[in-house]
């Protein structure tokens, strides 16, 4: 039996949730065979074979892949692959942030949605969370001299040929005068910190100061009181 003598009939391209079957025929008589399936190279074992025929129940994305077969016992000599493409609608739908990082008022920012669908995903649609219109479209979203009035939550709605998928993003923006508000605190705090510092140092040094003269004037009255000549009478 020639390599060419086996093959695989199957729809090159079927969607989500149908079902499939594959067919392995050969032009040879063979007594009751048993057929091997490939996928991707390897022997397939969790599908359901029956005679020369391999059953895709509920098709899946994972499906998606290079089928062969092989009359066991010849397993060397397998059929050409048939590649078998799976339509399915956008999954794993994800929203990322550019720059990221606090956001500031007076900043710019850059909303990107990344999805997996076949076909690709083209249609892209942008919401703001309380609005009930669109507020942008295409895979990227751009807010210029962005505001706090644009905090809130985006959501991006993925959409091919055969479904929808929603992704969404918080956006928070920092307002400038908080930011001001907290820089003056922090500077009075600072401020307050220093002239607390200083007047402590100053009472700490003045104390010093007069325990020192203290000091002196004690040794000078002892010094005073041994200088002092006596007043008694030579004998």
């Amino acid at each position: 039996m020639q390599l060419s003598e086996l093959h695989v009939e199957a729809p090159e391209e079927v969607t989500e949730g149908e079902t499939a079957d594959l067919t392995c025929k050969t032009t040879c008589s063979l007594t009751d065979p048993t057929f091997i399936w490939y996928k991707d190279g390897r022997p397939l074992t969790t599908k359901t074979i029956k005679n020369n025929q391999l059953h895709l129940q509920t098709v899946s994305s994972e499906d998606a892949g290079s089928y062969s077969c092989a009359a066991r016992g010849d397993q060397h000599l397998r059929s050409t692959a048939h590649s078998l493409r799976v339509r399915y609608p956008p999954k794993s739908v994800s929203v990322s942030i550019s720059p990221s990082g606090e956001i500031v008022e007076g900043s710019s920012v850059t909303l990107t949605c990344s999805s997996d669908g076949n076909p690709p995903v083209k249609i892209y649609t942008w919401f703001k969370e309380g609005g009930t219109s669109p507020v942008g479209s295409g895979q990227n979203y751009s807010i210029i001299n962005i505001t706090a009035d644009h905090t809130g939550l985006y959501y991006c709605e993925a959409q091919n040929d055969h479904g929808a998928l929603n992704g969404t993003v918080m956006v928070s923006v920092k307002s400038q005068s908080s930011s001001a508000v907290w820089i003056a605190v922090g500077g009075g705090s600072f401020l307050l910190i220093t002239v607390l510092i200083c007047i402590c140092s100053f009472h700490r040094m003045k104390k010093r100061a007069a325990g020192t003269d203290h000091s002196k004037t004690r040794q000078d009255d002892v010094l005073y009181t041994n200088v002092t000549p006596s007043t008694s009478r030579p004998a």
